[in-house]
């Protein structure tokens, strides 16, 4: 069964080079974060960018937004990159 961080489960929708039972014990976060030739979720590059409405309330495109790791997304003004943060 699935606990609230998404673990439990793999989340992986096709291969996977990570052991079954590490997949089920790591939040889901850290199984969409991983690259897909590494471990497939089906979420596109295995990264996401932090900036709402899906990357859109940002003026940084969107694959910088979703190749640089969240804290310096986070770190960026939200008139420039807008996480939510305050």
């Amino acid at each position: 069964m699935q606990n609230n961080q998404g673990q439990g489960i793999s989340h992986a929708t096709g291969g996977s080079k990570v052991p079954q039972g590490l997949q089920e014990r790591v939040p889901q976060g850290l199984e969409e974060s991983l690259p897909n030739k590494v471990h497939d979720t089906g979420s596109g590059t295995g990264r996401q960018t932090h900036a709402l409405n899906e990357g859109e309330d940002s003026i940084v495109p969107k694959g910088i937004q979703k190749a640089v790791p969240e804290k310096v997304e986070r770190a960026l003004p939200n008139k420039i990159h807008n996480t939510g943060d305050e």
